[in-house]
């Protein structure tokens, strides 16, 4: 008998998942009329040929496994600032290149991490973590208030400061 009420309730699951997938599959259909949408990537945007990781807690185990150090892109799809950084950052062919040697992950919202807001919340910010899981505070950009900004002019000291974390990298190690 207890068998039975198990398969029952097996059933009884298989029926709302379908049911919840179906009412998912509706409402889509009824955007993609009113507004065509790309297929959304884990790159967001920021290099859809590199291998992006989906949470802050896969991109820890993988830097610490693969001893590649981490890089984190905080920011907002309707930020200017995000997006103007995004379209330099994709566009940068040196860039796009060097970053298949970091483990990848940007986000659109905020860990419970304090010690990826050493100096505040804001967006965007890029900050790189060695595969010890130390945040490295060390590699800043220009600005002292917001120390881990970029603008789009600050592409190339971005650039630098990917380097500058791979190679100090293999130092330490």
């Amino acid at each position: 008998a207890m068998e039975k009420s198990y398969v029952s309730l097996f059933l009884l699951l298989i029926v709302i998942s379908c049911a919840l997938a179906k009412d998912a599959g509706k409402k889509d259909s009824k955007d993609t009329t009113t507004k065509p949408k790309l297929p959304q990537t884990l790159s967001r945007g920021w290099g859809d040929q590199l291998i992006w990781t989906q949470t802050y807690e896969e991109a820890l185990f993988r830097a610490k496994h693969s001893q590649k150090p981490l890089m984190i892109i905080h920011h907002l799809e309707d930020c200017p600032h995000s997006q103007a950084l995004k379209k330099v950052f994709a566009e940068h062919k040196d860039i796009q290149k060097l970053a298949e040697k970091f483990v990848l992950l940007n986000l659109v919202y905020e860990t419970t991490d304090k010690n990826l807001a050493p100096d505040g919340q804001y967006v965007p910010r890029v900050l790189f973590i060695d595969p010890s899981l130390t945040v490295r505070a060390d590699i800043t950009g220009r600005y002292s208030n917001r120390l881990y900004a970029y603008e789009p002019s600050d592409i190339s000291l971005l650039y630098s400061n990917m380097q500058k974390a791979l190679k100090l990298l293999k130092t330490e190690l």
